[in-house]
């Protein structure tokens, strides 16, 4: 669709390096990302394994093995109690308390399992429109001039990235979005290195904003969930349905590893990938098997379609 082809985006990739703007073919550092999504560290585990070793320490042992050693005697008589059999007598009768007897205290009762809470309109910590604008007073510009006062707004940080959406340009990116919450895209760098591959997640904090953060998958694949991402884009849709624009803002975080062209290079990419058209079946393929897990997803392909792009 030729709409999908939008020179406010196309602006963010203006005057990046020129190594961005090549079409050259080049060879990706291939990570198997395959299941990435759903596969996260088990970090349970080793929070206990750090409060034992706490607690031999404070005995003046060495290691977990010695306190085991220290408490065999009143783990065995725990089991011992554990396997006591079940009285047949009649259960509406109290059963006699045995904490008097048992020097240990009574196990913790079981964990009360709730629903997640839903997340207000107004979260706190994420930047609405108001944070940047005065709605009361741009309710009354014209669509150019929004625009102009955009760009102004972000024009003075070298750090940021800003752009105007036609509103059915972003519906069509959100929807993809929401099928496919995750992605990784590569980013081309200078000479003979490598393509650098980056992973991508939408998140929907807000009522009226989304937001897509940017991190090195070497890094998502170390710490997971608590990975820092370099790039932060949102979109402000409080204005979206009057002026028929939905308004981005970025933020690119120095010293994590990512100029400002490169990612604007990344949101280009993005916008392709996501404002995919019926017509580019390759790119709708290799959003759905990466979203699946298939295991015929190739990075040497996502790098190969990326090229196509500028």
């Amino acid at each position: 669709m030729a709409t999908l082809r939008v020179p406010s985006l196309r602006n963010v990739v203006s005057g990046a390096a020129p190594y961005l703007r090549a079409s050259q073919r080049r060879w990706a550092q291939v990570h198997d990302v395959r299941f990435l999504a759903t596969q996260q560290p088990d970090r349970i585990l080793e929070k206990y394994k750090e409060k034992l070793s706490r607690k031999a320490k404070e005995n003046g042992l060495r290691d977990i093995n010695e306190l085991k050693e220290a408490y065999k005697e009143k783990i065995e008589l725990l089991k011992k109690k554990a396997t006591v059999p079940v009285s047949t007598a009649d259960t509406s009768q109290s059963a006699p308390s045995t904490d008097a007897a048992s020097p240990f205290p009574p196990p913790p009762p079981p964990p009360q399992i709730s629903p997640p809470p839903k997340v207000p309109a107004t979260t706190s910590g994420v930047k609405t429109l108001s944070s940047y604008l005065d709605l009361e007073k741009t309710r009354s510009l014209p669509q150019k001039e929004l625009e102009a006062i955009w760009r102004l707004r972000h024009v003075n940080d070298d750090q940021s990235l800003c752009a105007t959406i036609p509103l059915p340009v972003y519906r069509s990116i959100e929807e993809t979005a929401k099928k496919y919450p995750q992605f990784i895209l590569p980013l081309p760098k200078p000479g003979d290195q490598p393509d650098e591959i980056h992973f991508l997640q939408w998140t929907f904090p807000a009522e009226n904003t989304v937001a897509v953060l940017f991190t090195h998958l070497a890094e998502f694949k170390l710490r997971g969930e608590y990975s820092q991402p370099h790039t932060t884009i949102t979109h402000h849709l409080e204005l979206a349905e009057e002026k028929g624009l939905v308004l981005l803002q970025g933020q690119v975080i120095k010293g994590r590893g990512v100029s400002i062209d490169e990612a604007k290079w990344l949101v280009m990419c993005l916008q392709k990938f996501y404002g995919m058209n019926s017509e580019n079946t390759k790119r709708k393929l290799l959003l759905e098997m990466f979203g699946r897990g298939d295991a015929n997803f190739k990075v040497e392909d996502l790098v190969e379609e990326a090229e196509k792009i500028v």
